[in-house]
């Protein structure tokens, strides 16, 4: 019998979020952005951390999974898809009388990011826009997925073929 135990705040934020709802309260998280897997609206982020209402009548959607909350909602009025590990979660509690919980940050060790089938950013390779306004191609020109090795490519003109990456072409 392995003495190795999976980390238990994904129970315990869960537990938390569920009893926060039943008790018709409105469950927040802190979130440290620091974490890796965080994909959060950073214009909204202070001091390396942001506060999100994860009730169910804030958002758009949510779901508690194994490894991260992930849960789309409306920043600016402009819809977001947020992804938060539990990892990055430092705090759970009710909005209206501050009962819930802290909780140490949990870095993931680079070789669990690696292997594990976490959340993992999608590289793009490139984004150009069809607008014959427009004399530069608009958005990224290449993002690499966290693998450092990825090389780096600038698309011809009309060109948006990479090798075997996903791609957007925006048309207007």
């Amino acid at each position: 019998m392995s003495s190795d135990m999976t980390s238990n705040k994904p129970y315990i934020v869960r537990a938390f979020y569920q009893w926060i709802s039943d008790n018709q309260l409105t469950p927040y998280i802190a979130v440290d952005v620091n974490v890796y897997g965080v994909l959060v609206p950073m214009a909204y982020v202070t001091d390396g951390q942001i506060v999100l209402n994860v009730s169910m009548g804030a958002v758009g959607s949510i779901s508690l999974a194994d490894n991260a909350i992930e849960l789309s909602a409306r920043f600016g009025g402009k819809l977001e898809h947020i992804v938060v590990p539990y990892g990055a979660i430092a705090a759970i509690y009710a909005k209206e009388n501050g009962a819930g919980t802290s909780l140490a940050i949990e870095h993931p060790e680079p070789k669990d990011s690696e292997e594990t089938n976490a959340v993992k950013p999608i590289g793009l390779s490139s984004v150009e826009s069809d607008n014959r306004n427009t004399k530069k191609p608009i958005g990224l020109s290449s993002v690499e997925s966290g693998n450092r090795n990825t090389e780096k490519s600038s698309p011809k003109k009309g060109a948006l073929k990479a090798k075997g990456k996903p791609s957007l072409k925006v048309i207007k």
